[in-house]
């Protein structure tokens, strides 16, 4: 019984450090969102079209793919926590950058700051809570990460609607001596902080220390993790067993004859890929703009905005207690299907729009179709492709090529994502039913893609991967 006490213990321990290395993804979730508050309002203070806001919308994307490209390189290089605690700073300075911008190419350069310190923060949660989760716990607290980003957009949303009723409905006018939109931004430096305190105070991780020859420190803190009853020298010497056998990844080390990469590399790059081209992020960065287009003024807008997290969160919740039960594959396929439907059915209703320009509309009840349609392809995203793919991409890669390859699959996510967020405003001018369509079919591609070339890692040790 004793054992099964200090387990406990050791869990709640365990669960206290993942949630701390999350809240890089509550940055993400909570950065990525804020803006959708904020487009309007910069499109209108700086008066700009709709490609420089998808522009300045979508550059941090692009700041966020080099982040994480780097963002493994400096893991190994400084370690785990104090990498977070760099990209925390990086993102506290750029949010308040954010906040006062005297040109809309200077909200650009801050974006990109931003952008960098997530990019960081997305591969190193992964890699971290992976590091310090117990095998038989591991998908379910690799899935803090998904659920902390959830909840950052969430709490975005909630807070865009606040800050927009406290200054009348409209991000354009006066509070507190700026516009509405920027308090949006500035509120980012909060959770920033956040981070940073808690960066400084979770520990290294065990297989940085053995890497950094701290043994001593890293036997510490298996003991604070997996417990006394577990035979600790046996566990270091594994760690430095596969240390010895595994080089500091570089990019050569991914290198196969497919097209130039080993096939798990590209099976973790389509991953990401496929996460972003369903269009998940349409839904949070412009989800505002969305419904105005089809005729919701811009308070209740933003209100649904934030039902569409609530049910992101809900899903997300159902995912965590599938995923290490039900595993990954099946998980994903369940919501490839269910992200067509939704997507599909959207589509169709976006097709009865009529009305032009800012009085467009659409009749009943296609309208409330569109909305359940939106709805029931979030919560299908969110119980399987939101968060099993954050959980395959920290533990499908064999252990000496791990960093290396979530940073590549990372920064393959951060550009898809990119794509599709620049390229939104342009094609929903075009044509949304078409846009959605195009969605959907990516939603039945991915659905091909992951019973053909998908493999199950449910309940397996990292040490095993490969």
């Amino acid at each position: 019984m004793a054992t099964q006490y200090t387990h406990h213990e050791h869990l709640g321990h365990v669960i206290f450090i993942t949630a701390a290395a999350a809240i890089g993804g509550f940055l993400f979730g909570y950065d990525s969102s804020v803006i959708n508050g904020a487009v309007i309002g910069i499109q209108k203070h700086f008066q700009v079209g709709s490609f420089e806001t998808g522009f300045v919308v979508a550059i941090a994307l692009l700041g966020s793919a080099v982040g994480a490209w780097v963002g493994g390189g400096l893991a190994d290089r400084w370690g785990r926590t104090r990498s977070m605690q760099v990209a925390a700073l990086l993102f506290a300075v750029s949010s308040i950058g954010q906040m006062l911008p005297f040109a809309v190419w200077d909200l650009g350069f801050w974006r990109v700051i931003a952008g960098f310190a997530i990019g960081m923060a997305s591969v190193l949660g992964p890699a971290y809570i992976a590091e310090v989760a117990p095998p038989a716990y591991r998908g379910r607290l690799g899935s803090f990460q998904q659920l902390a980003i959830v909840l950052g957009i969430a709490v975005a949303q909630l807070v865009d609607y606040l800050i927009a009723r406290l200054a009348g409905g409209d991000v354009n006018n006066e509070l507190w001596g700026l516009e509405a939109w920027q308090w949006m931004l500035g509120v980012c430096v909060v959770p920033a902080l956040l981070f940073l305190l808690f960066a400084s105070t979770i520990p290294e991780s065990p297989r940085y220390l053995v890497m950094s020859g701290r043994t001593r420190r890293a036997r510490e803190v298996l003991a604070e993790i997996e417990g006394d009853d577990v035979d600790l020298d046996n566990r270091i010497t594994e760690i430095q067993h596969v240390l010895r056998t595994e080089r500091v990844p570089g990019l050569k080390d991914l290198r196969g004859r497919t097209m130039g990469l080993l096939p798990i590399v590209w099976i973790g790059i389509v991953l990401s890929v496929f996460q972003q081209f369903v269009g998940i992020n349409v839904i949070f960065y412009y989800s505002s703009v969305l419904w105005q287009s089809v005729g919701i003024n811009q308070s209740d807008s933003l209100l649904i905005s934030f039902s569409s997290s609530i049910i992101n969160i809900v899903g997300t919740f159902i995912a965590i207690s599938l995923v290490d039960k039900i595993g990954r594959k099946p998980l994903l396929l369940i919501g490839s299907a269910g992200m067509a439907v939704g997507l599909a059915t959207a589509a169709w209703a976006f097709s009865f729009a009529g009305g032009e320009g800012e009085s467009v509309s659409l009749p009943d009840p296609q309208g409330a179709i569109a909305l359940v349609a939106a709805n029931l392809f979030v919560l299908f995203f969110a119980l399987s492709w939101g968060v099993v793919v954050w959980v395959l991409l920290g533990e499908m890669f064999p252990n000496r090529i791990r960093a290396a390859a979530l940073g590549v699959a990372a920064a393959a996510q951060w550009i898809a994502n990119w794509l599709i967020t620049v390229s939104f405003p342009a094609l929903a001018e075009w044509n949304l039913p078409v846009t959605y369509a195009m969605y959907a079919l990516f939603a039945v591609l991915s659905f091909i893609f992951v019973s053909k070339w998908v493999r199950e890692t449910k309940g397996r040790r990292l040490e095993d991967m490969g």
